[in-house]
């Protein structure tokens, strides 16, 4: 660690900063420490240096300007310079990341990540080599973008008694959704549009299907709870399947749908277990996160204690990633300056309860006969697989017809097998959409 290093607000402790990755995120990030450099060394006596940038071309134009010989292919090299204090990685996927970040940490170096998979699939690892190396792992980018959710989790709500974290935390299914529900467009169309404007890749499945938030979601569980969850753990579905009438549907019945991870608690016969999944949800008008549109995400947090928390924001996008990640430097800067480190403490590994114990309200649409008798055939099914149905209706008459409805909580594994057995009723043409629901006040 290099002493003495001049700022325009006076002598500071120089923190060398080694980059992996300078893509929209990495180039974000530099502008950033440029910008901020005299306020951050003002507020806390660290003066930021970005000393080493590992990328894949040196002749790519990033739109920031670096010295002379600060670019490097050589990633393993950024890692073991001896000029380097601090490793930021923003290059994604598991490998080398993965390899690099241990090694950075076994060197003794604090390692800012916003690498989202490798955090949900080994985040376990990292955090006990960095507990072993007695420095930082810190990753507030890997999960909501700009959007400060990690660090509440982990520092101001580690004694609160949290048992259910719920959030819209993709923001390209969320612009999707947004258009399907307030332009009319279909899924395709919507999903066009997004690729149009950069918010979703050329293949989007990893975004339309759910892993990118089921990612988020193992790694919010295993801040919430103090247990460790992994990607493998989360149930998710995506919202390919998400039609104009499932839209329609659910704005007659005072609804919007949004895709959801969440994450709960529960008590269980043989202790505490997790419940962690992500899914199209139909979401009460008047609960906050069915206000939340376009591309922003926003997180909500239930605690027995504290009550309901929101943290609201732009999700995704190189500048707010940016800023999660300089948040991040600036905590693990002040710790080398004070030879200190924050533990993560991932707990055991969670009892993860199986999606088909889980419970919810349903949403369910039917193209049914429209006679007499249809609608007591359709509540014997409910009742004998132990499912209530809470609020009914039909719209359309002759071959239109069609029943909406929307059940009290049930278990997944009852509503499938009453799912199962309206398929072989003869006055059921068709069962259309099945939809989970959050709860509204007064349900439990």
């Amino acid at each position: 660690m290099a002493e003495g290093g001049a700022s325009a607000t006076g002598v500071g402790t120089t923190i060398r900063v080694g980059l992996l990755g300078c893509g929209n995120v990495g180039a974000a990030l530099v502008g950033l420490v440029d910008e901020r450099r005299d306020a951050i060394a003002a507020r806390t006596g660290v003066v930021l240096e970005v000393t080493r940038v590992a990328v894949r071309s040196l002749t790519r134009d990033r739109g920031v300007k670096l010295p002379e010989g600060v670019l490097t292919r050589d990633a393993a090299a950024v890692v073991a310079d001896p000029d380097v204090d601090v490793v930021v990685e923003v290059i994604g996927g598991i490998e080398p990341a993965r390899e690099l970040i241990l090694a950075a940490l076994a060197g003794g170096k604090p390692v800012i990540t916003a690498n989202k998979e490798l955090m949900a699939n080994h985040g376990a690892e990292l955090a006990a080599s960095a507990d072993e190396g007695g420095v930082d792992l810190l990753f507030e980018a890997s999960v909501a973008g700009g959007i400060p959710i990690v660090r509440p989790l982990r520092e101001s709500l580690a004694g609160e008694d949290v048992t259910r974290v719920m959030g819209i935390v993709n923001g390209t299914t969320n612009f999707i959704l947004t258009r399907m529900t307030e332009d009319g467009a279909g899924y395709a169309e919507a999903l066009a549009e997004a690729q149009s404007l950069g918010y979703a890749e050329r293949d989007p499945t990893a975004d339309v299907e759910g892993y990118d938030a089921g990612a988020k979601a193992a790694i919010i569980a295993s801040l919430a709870f103090g247990v460790r969850v992994v990607a493998g753990d989360v149930y998710h579905e995506g919202i390919s399947d998400i039609t104009a009438a499932d839209i329609a549907s659910a704005s007659r019945l005072g609804h919007v749908i949004k895709l959801l991870a969440v994450c709960e608690r529960i008590d269980g016969d043989d202790g505490p277990e997790v419940a962690v999944r992500v899914h199209p949800a139909m979401v009460p008008r008047q609960h906050p996160l069915a206000g939340v549109r376009d591309s922003f995400n926003a997180v909500f947090v239930e605690g027995r204690a504290v009550g309901d928390l929101m943290f609201y924001g732009r999700g995704a996008g190189g500048d707010p990633t940016a800023s999660a990640v300089l948040g991040d430097l600036v905590d693990a800067a002040v710790n080398v300056r004070k030879g200190a480190h924050a533990t993560i403490g991932m707990g055991v590994r969670a009892r993860i309860r199986p999606v088909d114990e889980q419970c919810s309200p349903f949403y369910v649409s039917l193209d049914v006969e429209d006679r007499p008798g249809v609608l007591r055939a359709l509540a014997e099914v409910f009742e004998r697989n132990d499912v209530s149905i809470r609020s009914l209706e039909q719209e359309g008459i002759g071959a239109e017809a069609r029943i909406l409805l929307i059940t009290h909580v049930a278990r997944e594994a009852d509503l499938q097998a009453t799912v199962a057995d309206l398929r072989g009723l003869p006055v059921v043409h068709r069962v259309g959409s099945v939809v989970r629901v959050v709860a509204s006040g007064d349900e439990d």
